[in-house]
């Protein structure tokens, strides 16, 4: 029997965010997460869905006729399968990213993926549930990805980026803004007067389309 996944959307648009930001690429939506962080722009991702087979999935990802494929949630590791899915994926010849919440292992995704990972701040509302263990585990190849609510989630993460020495991970560290609950320029100036070694970034598609699902 083929594996399945519990699916929400899979869609074709805009990378919005990250290393390959104004790339065209197709997105991978797993429902369900375990995390319920106060900025979520997928809720609606939380419960329904469809379940899937691996073969499905890799023929509508096929469709798009995509290079770049982003599997996303919900937290798509809360579904064992995903590590087959993104395997799967690597194994067509397709370039692969993982956004994850941080809070579960990646100790078991393809070396041949660029995790995102996420560290949640304190005004995530789930800043407690950060795996840290997963830093030891971040390649090159990775992004670590701080979304930022506050000036003092600013100084909170500019204080572990430090403590936890992320930037000798040599993965790409990404600062971005809360949508609609700090300003981005004020993000920048905070960057640039810190000389902070972070990529600021914002979400491209939200300026494009807007806070809409399948975008």
């Amino acid at each position: 029997m083929q594996p399945t996944l519990r699916i929400t959307e899979i869609f074709h648009s805009i990378q919005g965010e990250g290393l390959f930001t104004g790339l065209p690429t197709a997105f991978v939506r797993l429902t369900g997460c375990p995390l319920r962080c106060q900025y979520c722009d997928s809720e609606y991702a939380f419960s329904g869905g469809q379940n899937r087979s691996l073969p499905e999935i890799l023929d509508e990802v096929r469709e798009t006729q995509a290079r770049y494929v982003c599997v996303t949630g919900g937290e798509p590791l809360a579904q064992p399968n995903c590590l087959s899915l993104l395997t799967s994926l690597c194994d067509n010849n397709l370039s692969v990213s993982l956004e994850t919440s941080g809070a579960l292992s990646v100790s078991g995704v393809d070396p041949r993926v660029s995790i995102v990972l996420d560290i949640k701040t304190p005004d995530s509302g789930e800043c407690d549930k950060n795996d840290y263990s997963n830093l030891s585990l971040v390649k090159p190849t990775d992004q670590i990805k701080f979304v930022i609510c506050s000036e003092q989630d600013y100084q909170w993460a500019k204080f572990k980026l430090d403590e936890l020495h992320m930037v000798e991970t040599g993965a790409a560290i990404l600062f971005s803004p809360s949508y609609q609950q700090v300003s981005s320029k004020a993000l920048a100036e905070w960057i640039i007067d810190d000389n902070l070694p972070v990529r600021f970034q914002v979400q491209v598609h939200k300026f494009l389309w807007g806070d809409v699902e399948g975008r």
